[in-house]
């Protein structure tokens, strides 16, 4: 019996079924993070882009990526989820375009850990998962202070302890200095609020009060005191520089100081402790560093595209990023990691890093509709100080009045 071919090919369509597949366009940073981002498209996460119907397609971006998304979703062309730095992205949640967290992802948001989201947190709407993240903490060279006889640093040091022992460093030994001192509210915020100063108030403003000028005036006092020199009077620009190149015995960085220390300092026999607690409060100040994964408002595949976020921040995704040494994971429960309990100093620091986000007074860097302009007039005044053009109660009081020129107090 003959059948015809056409029947035949009739039938074998019927047995193929063909499954509809959402191309979702993802964009991030170029260079190493090419290799990062695919390998957990392609490799980690198969299976469940798999399943779930979605071909990522990674659109990496070199140069200024905030400018590149910025124009892109103004043109209609952005790709449908992106990062956006907590640093930068207020402009962009205000425009409308980008979307609110899917109510499906709110599960995922309820594991994050709570100073992340609030770094994505627009007039009460999520607009982003926090996908990592860093804090600051006090990276310390043991060989240095075994040098000088000094104590280690401890995570129970207060200002005062820690200044005294960065003064003993820097009174015993004569080509090392304590801290690098830099002009930067990136690093001096570690300082201001252990207080319980608040940059932005209730009401928009900021307000240099007293618990601020405590701290202003113990950081540029750092340098006068013996315990640090000016970061720029011995060509570094940040304190990482200085730790790594063994001109002083302490930075004050993130866990980006694994992969520095590996690579300029393979030697270096180094710890990791908390930021130093405010000698009054007893409490800690620092910075969150994060950067999310958001999805645009207009995106065409808006459904896979949210989905296609909850599985790059899923335990099983967070898990691979932080057993490859790249990045601290954003979920709270992952603090237990086995990873971290390594007796090992790299994965010391990273969770003290991690603790680093839920131990006192923590704020996103982040400034609002104010962004850069708010950092300038701050790091424009510690460096008046630094560089002894003007006075501590000089350099607030201008500081005072162009704050409330840029908040209209």
């Amino acid at each position: 019996m003959k059948i015809k071919t056409s029947l035949i090919a009739g039938l074998a369509l019927c047995a193929s079924p063909v499954f509809a597949e959402d191309v979702v366009r993802v964009s991030g940073w170029g260079g190493d993070n090419i290799v990062v981002v695919n390998t957990l498209l392609n490799e980690v996460l198969a299976d469940e882009l798999a399943e779930a119907g979605i071909r990522a397609s990674y659109e990496p971006v070199e140069g200024d990526f905030a400018q590149n998304i910025t124009n892109a979703l103004s043109a209609g062309t952005a790709p449908d989820i992106f990062y956006v730095d907590s640093f930068w992205g207020y402009p962009l949640f205000a425009s409308g375009r980008i979307a609110t967290v899917s109510e499906a992802n709110q599960a995922v948001a309820d594991d994050i850990i709570p100073a992340l989201n609030e770094a994505f947190t627009y007039n009460g709407d999520l607009k982003g998962i926090a996908k990592d993240f860093n804090t600051l903490a006090v990276q310390f060279n043991k060989d240095i202070f075994d040098d000088a006889g000094v104590d280690y640093l401890s995570s129970d040091d207060d200002w005062y302890d820690f200044r005294s022992k960065l003064q003993a460093i820097q009174a015993e030994l004569d080509d090392v200095d304590g801290l690098c001192v830099v002009p930067d509210y990136a690093r001096f915020a570690a300082f201001a609020l252990a207080t319980g100063w608040t940059p932005i108030n209730e009401d928009g403003h900021t307000v240099l009060d007293d618990d601020f000028r405590e701290a202003f005036e113990f950081y540029t006092s750092l340098v006068e005191e013996g315990a640090g020199v000016l970061a720029a009077d011995i060509g570094q620009d940040w304190t990482g520089g200085c730790l790594g190149n063994e001109y002083t015995a302490v930075s004050i960085e993130g866990a980006w100081m694994v992969g520095f220390l590996r690579d300029q300092a393979p030697s270096m026999e180094y710890d990791t402790v908390h930021i130093p607690r405010h000698p009054g409060t007893g409490e800690r100040g620092n910075l969150v560093f994060t950067v999310s994964w958001s999805v645009a408002a207009d995106s065409d595949v808006s459904e896979s595209a949210h989905k296609l976020v909850e599985l790059l921040t899923s335990p099983k995704a967070q898990q691979w990023v932080l057993e490859s040494g790249l990045a601290l994971p954003s979920r709270e429960a992952l603090g237990d990691n086995p990873y971290f309990e390594q007796d090992d100093r790299e994965a010391h620091m990273s969770r003290v890093v991690f603790e680093g986000a839920s131990d006192g007074h923590v704020e996103p860097f982040a400034f609002g509709s104010y962004g850069e302009s708010w950092k300038s007039i701050m790091d424009e005044a510690l460096g008046a100080v630094l560089l002894n053009e003007r006075t501590v109660d000089q350099a607030i009081a201008e500081a005072q009045a162009s704050y409330d020129r840029l908040t209209g107090r």
